[in-house]
């Protein structure tokens, strides 16, 4: 009896046993050192915007030593999350590149601003683009929708004409309901609008209390994040809370539902896309010197 019929058993007990250890190692490298485009974590969103909205991008590839991002407009970034804007419509196929080897593509469609038109096709009407409540001392955004060449506006507060421009920008001195009126040179008739000013909150009023200032402020905080998140003018609720309380200061620390910190920029921009939530409180935190807000803690829901 020679020797491999001898240990015949024990010899393929080990061949097998090589075989099997072989086979955990191959899927050992494969997972830890042999990577694929499948093994990506990156997020765009969203995935359908307009021109000039904001478009969120964000890597958590575990692996990646490097990356770049290719927005398919001409314009790149090396940075893990941010934003983007695109100034044209169209579609577009956003890649994340990973140690310059392995790639992912998001595709993303923009579409132009329209302007809205009424029914009646013989005879566009002009429209007034504004919101319908603001505060006292708040520049309120007011935009012409109109084919017309000359404006005139008059916002209910003195009596006289504002404006005579397309787009227009008026602080109401004092709180109250107002009617907002526009003459064109479209039609004879001017349009009407209706706003509604509440008062702001006065930091000189003696007769307030500590507690009752900053529980305004709170509730001022609160309502326009509120009417960012119902889908109202981004622009003139972003930078009211950043210019009246925040000090400019875009990286202010925001908590939300004691979850992990954001900065006041990408959360409001959050809040503008990831639509129908509601601000159920806010608090605001002060510096010692108690003029800019360094922190605020929100409890939100859908």
């Amino acid at each position: 009896m020679n020797y491999f019929q001898k240990n015949k058993k024990n010899i393929i007990i080990g061949v097998i046993a090589s075989l099997l250890i072989a086979a955990l190692v191959a899927l050992w490298l494969q997972k830890k050192v042999i990577h694929s485009a499948d093994d990506i974590v990156g997020v765009v969103y969203p995935s359908s915007l307009k021109v000039g909205d904001t478009l969120l991008f964000e890597d958590k590839t575990q692996f990646a030593k490097t990356k770049r991002w290719n927005f398919g407009d001409g314009t790149t970034s090396d940075k893990s999350t941010g934003f983007h804007f695109y100034n044209k419509p169209g579609y577009y196929s956003v890649t994340l590149i990973v140690d310059n080897k392995y790639s992912k593509s998001f595709p993303v469609m923009v579409s132009a601003r329209g302007i809205p038109k009424t029914k009646d096709t013989t005879k566009v009407k002009a429209l007034i683009d504004a919101q319908t409540q603001a505060m006292q001392f708040e520049n309120v955004q007011f935009r012409a929708v109109s084919e017309g060449k000359q404006f005139t506006w008059k916002f209910g507060e003195t009596g006289s004409i504002d404006s005579k421009d397309k787009q227009a920008i008026y602080s109401y001195k004092k709180p109250g309901d107002y009617v907002v009126t526009l003459y064109t040179d479209e039609s004879p008739e001017p349009v009407l609008h209706q706003i509604k000013v509440l008062p702001a909150y006065d930091p000189l009023q003696e007769e307030v209390s500590v507690e009752d200032a900053y529980a305004k402020i709170d509730n001022d905080f609160k309502y326009h994040l509120q009417q960012i998140a119902n889908g109202n003018s981004f622009n003139s609720h972003y930078n009211y809370l950043l210019k009246t309380y925040l000090c400019n200061n875009e990286n202010t620390v925001v908590k939300v539902n004691d979850s992990k910190a954001n900065n006041f920029y990408m959360y409001c921009a959050g809040l503008q896309f990831d639509k129908n939530n509601v601000i159920q409180t806010v608090k605001v935190n002060f510096d010692d010197t108690q003029n800019c807000v360094t922190k605020v803690d929100i409890n939100q829901s859908k």
